[in-house]
Protein backbone atom coordinates (compact mmCIF):
# COMPACT_ATOMS: atom_id res chain seq x y z
CA UNK A 1 0.00 0.00 0.00
CA UNK A 2 2.68 2.51 -0.82
CA UNK A 3 3.72 3.06 -4.41
CA UNK A 4 5.11 6.17 -6.01
CA UNK A 5 2.16 6.55 -8.41
CA UNK A 6 -0.80 8.61 -7.32
CA UNK A 7 -3.12 6.28 -5.40
CA UNK A 8 -6.53 5.44 -6.73
CA UNK A 9 -9.75 4.52 -4.99
CA UNK A 10 -8.67 0.90 -4.42
CA UNK A 11 -5.60 1.97 -2.47
CA UNK A 12 -7.48 4.61 -0.50
CA UNK A 13 -10.11 2.03 0.45
CA UNK A 14 -7.38 -0.43 1.46
CA UNK A 15 -5.94 2.10 3.91
CA UNK A 16 -9.35 2.78 5.44
CA UNK A 17 -10.00 -0.95 5.72
CA UNK A 18 -6.55 -1.52 7.20
CA UNK A 19 -7.28 0.92 10.01
CA UNK A 20 -10.75 -0.52 10.64
CA UNK A 21 -9.40 -4.08 10.71
CA UNK A 22 -6.43 -3.13 12.91
CA UNK A 23 -3.80 -4.06 10.30
CA UNK A 24 -2.66 -0.46 9.86
CA UNK A 25 -2.02 2.05 12.63
CA UNK A 26 -3.82 5.35 12.59
CA UNK A 27 -0.43 7.07 12.63
CA UNK A 28 0.68 5.21 9.50
CA UNK A 29 -2.59 6.02 7.70
CA UNK A 30 -2.30 9.69 8.65
CA UNK A 31 1.29 9.91 7.38
CA UNK A 32 0.40 8.10 4.16
CA UNK A 33 -2.61 10.34 3.49
CA UNK A 34 -0.67 13.49 4.37
CA UNK A 35 2.05 12.61 1.89
CA UNK A 36 -0.51 12.54 -0.93
CA UNK A 37 -3.09 15.08 0.18
CA UNK A 38 -0.57 17.88 0.71
CA UNK A 39 1.10 17.38 -2.68
CA UNK A 40 -0.12 20.45 -4.58
CA UNK A 41 0.97 18.99 -7.91
CA UNK A 42 -1.79 16.36 -7.73
CA UNK A 43 -5.49 16.70 -8.49
CA UNK A 44 -8.15 14.63 -6.77
CA UNK A 45 -11.70 13.72 -7.64
CA UNK A 46 -14.36 14.59 -5.05
CA UNK A 47 -14.46 11.15 -3.39
CA UNK A 48 -10.68 10.88 -3.11
CA UNK A 49 -10.42 14.38 -1.68
CA UNK A 50 -13.15 13.64 0.87
CA UNK A 51 -11.43 10.41 1.92
CA UNK A 52 -8.00 12.03 2.23
CA UNK A 53 -9.42 14.79 4.43
CA UNK A 54 -10.61 12.06 6.82
CA UNK A 55 -7.50 9.89 6.69
CA UNK A 56 -5.20 12.88 7.14
CA UNK A 57 -5.96 13.52 10.78
CA UNK A 58 -7.33 10.10 11.66
CA UNK A 59 -4.78 9.90 14.48
CA UNK A 60 -5.69 13.18 16.19
CA UNK A 61 -6.17 13.20 19.96
CA UNK A 62 -7.28 15.95 22.33
CA UNK A 63 -4.11 15.34 24.35
CA UNK A 64 -1.19 12.91 24.57
CA UNK A 65 -3.09 10.34 26.63
CA UNK A 66 -6.61 11.17 25.47
CA UNK A 67 -8.65 8.89 23.19
CA UNK A 68 -8.78 9.56 19.47
CA UNK A 69 -11.05 12.39 18.40
CA UNK A 70 -12.73 9.97 15.99
CA UNK A 71 -13.61 6.62 17.56
CA UNK A 72 -13.48 3.25 15.83
CA UNK A 73 -17.21 3.28 15.12
CA UNK A 74 -16.94 6.62 13.35
CA UNK A 75 -14.01 5.37 11.25
CA UNK A 76 -16.02 2.26 10.30
CA UNK A 77 -18.82 4.61 9.26
CA UNK A 78 -16.40 6.54 7.06
CA UNK A 79 -15.35 3.33 5.34
CA UNK A 80 -18.99 2.36 4.80
CA UNK A 81 -19.75 5.83 3.41
CA UNK A 82 -16.71 5.65 1.14
CA UNK A 83 -17.93 2.33 -0.24
CA UNK A 84 -21.49 3.64 -0.74
CA UNK A 85 -20.24 6.72 -2.57
CA UNK A 86 -17.87 4.65 -4.65
CA UNK A 87 -20.63 2.25 -5.70
CA UNK A 88 -22.46 5.33 -6.87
Amino acid sequence: MSGSDQPGLDEIEAWFAGVVEGRVSRDAADRWAGRWYTDDSLEWDELSSWAFRLLYGIDLRAGPVEPYLFDDEEVRGWLDEFRRRRAG
